[in-house]
């Protein structure tokens, strides 16, 4: 059976607060929550990403509340959060060089490596009958003190219903959660937007990006001798029958608003914004409820329609930003038939099309 929702905890001022400076109340509710996870209970938090929910990896019946709440496919492995790299000799049996030197570049932050689990430590429920694990530090106060305070090493999905938009808002996640867990940690909305680039390093050095995310291909062909990206995020869409991921975000569809979701491509702008005014009109006269998602740079394109600004395509981490937003956002105004504009995949670019992918499972037309 589901947790009961027991707390809700604005730590917002753990965020806010000059360095060195403590806040009495929000540390109070930080241990509270500390205490839930020691418990074996289930506490959502907010990280740089998204918005997670943390259990105590370690904890089968921990484990298991976060797929309960989140009607999670089994085979589907969790993340693990640590806030001291210490913590690695306890969960994995080797760090490579390569492992070793993007730990050194991008920890904290949003970068999740894929690494040999040691046997008997994690509950099998959190690497999915692997025998890896994914691990990464986040980049968050109150992320890291929470890990800091509860001991754990805390497996974290995102903090929603599964194939739900993920949450950067703690809004979000009682909008999808509440009832559902042990406790919700407000820190206010989050900052990058989309989830952690998750790679696997071979034993050459060459590292294959499992998940697009936060640090993108380029970030990491700086530290790491070649980057290669996984065949499986080239396919047409989810394979329910193919074997466990190696890393989540790989198998299943993810994202996703209420309404159907469409991406457009095209060889021009122009293509593109006729094709989609035909397609909303078209729709229009079914009687469907439209959303548009759009760039800036094409918003006057589709004066008179309910338009959703992805932000500039000079600035992707925008539209990484505002997609969950935007996707919920739609849920919200009642959008059936909603049609998106895809992006370069370049740099951030390649999170945004791998989760707008997600979203509409893999319906792409081409204008």
């Amino acid at each position: 059976m589901p947790n009961e929702l027991t707390a809700w905890w604005d730590v917002t001022a753990l965020v806010r607060q000059p360095s060195g400076t403590t806040d009495e109340r929000a540390e109070r509710d930080l241990k509270e929550a500390a205490a839930l996870l020691q418990s074996g209970k289930t506490v959502a938090f907010p990280t740089e990403t998204v918005y997670g929910l943390g259990g105590d990896a370690r904890r089968s019946d921990a484990v298991e509340s976060i797929f309960t709440a989140k009607g999670r496919p089994a085979d589907n492995p969790l993340i693990v959060h640590i806030a001291d790299r210490r913590q690695l000799d306890e969960l994995v049996s080797g760090v490579k060089p390569v492992e070793a030197a993007l730990m050194d570049a991008f920890w904290p932050g949003p970068l999740t490596l894929v690494l040999p689990v040691r046997p008997g430590v994690l509950s099998p429920r959190v690497t999915a009958g692997l025998d890896t694990v994914g691990i990464r530090m986040p980049d968050h106060p109150v992320a890291l003190r929470l890990l800091a305070v509860s001991g754990c090493p805390v497996a974290a999905p995102s903090a929603n219903r599964s194939g739900r938009p993920s949450p950067t808002r703690a809004s979000h996640v009682r909008e999808d959660l509440a009832g559902r867990i042990g406790g919700i940690l407000d820190g206010g909305p989050t900052g990058v937007g989309v989830e952690s680039t998750v790679v696997q390093a071979g034993d050459d050095g060459v590292v294959t990006i499992l998940r697009p995310g936060g640090i993108t291909a380029e970030q990491l062909a700086a530290v790491a001798a070649a980057v290669e990206t996984d065949p499986a995020l080239a396919g047409s869409g989810p394979d329910e029958h193919s074997p466990a991921p190696r890393s989540p975000g790989m198998k299943y569809t993810h994202y996703a608003p209420r309404g159907r979701l469409c991406v457009v491509e095209g060889p021009s702008p122009q293509r593109v914004t006729d094709h989609i005014r035909a397609a909303l009109a078209e729709a229009a006269a079914r009687g469907e409820r439209t959303a548009v998602l759009a760039f800036d740079e094409h918003r006057s394109a589709y004066e008179g329609e309910r338009v959703y600004s992805l932000g500039s395509l000079a600035r992707l981490e925008e539209a990484a930003h505002r997609l969950y937003d935007v996707l919920r956002a739609c849920d919200e105004d009642g959008a059936a038939f909603i049609l998106s504009e895809a992006c370069p995949q370049e740099g951030l670019g390649a999170a945004v099309m791998n989760r707008l992918l997600k979203a509409a499972g893999h319906e792409v037309v081409q204008a």
